[in-house]
């Protein structure tokens, strides 16, 4: 099974970057170029302990929908996500926060499967897990951008 690991140093305190990992407006945001949307669940605002939330975007060319659930939550160091309806056989993200001198560490840890046996597999190696990664690199930026700047007072308050 696929691992992604991505180490982001954001410098803001971490409880903004707690909750700016956590909005639903910020997540469409940073996914704009998908056409991401959330339709089910949590539309708006911080999504906390057992909420789930549908998001329809359009990924590989094809309108897709992806339903996860907030399995975990320990504030401000760790959340988990896991898919609960989606085109993966399995999803699990966990987010964790680490408190440094000079801000944050953020740590992403996705593990992943596609369906259809070998196909699947080779999919994943030769394509999918490159594309996931710069998906998370992609949310990550603009989590940093607006935590390092005053853009986060207009998603959190």
């Amino acid at each position: 099974m696929p691992t992604i690991h991505l180490t982001t140093v954001i410098h803001a305190p971490m409880e903004r970057v707690f909750d700016l990992s956590r909005s639903i407006t910020l997540h469409k945001r940073s996914m704009a170029h998908t056409g991401e949307e959330a339709i089910k669940g949590r539309l708006s605002g911080l999504i906390s302990l057992n909420e789930t939330v549908t998001w329809r975007a359009r990924h590989l060319g094809k309108t897709r929908e992806f339903t996860s659930r907030i399995t975990d939550m320990r504030g401000p160091e760790y959340f988990c996500d896991e898919m609960e309806h989606g085109d993966f056989k399995y999803l699990r993200h966990e987010h964790h926060f680490k408190q440094i001198e000079n801000g944050t560490v953020a740590i992403d840890v996705m593990e992943f499967e596609a369906p259809y046996g070998w196909i699947g597999r080779m999919v994943v190696k030769f394509y999918l897990a490159n594309y996931m990664y710069k998906l998370l690199e992609q949310r990550n930026t603009v989590i940093k951008d607006y935590a390092e700047t005053e853009k986060w007072r207009v998603v959190l308050e």
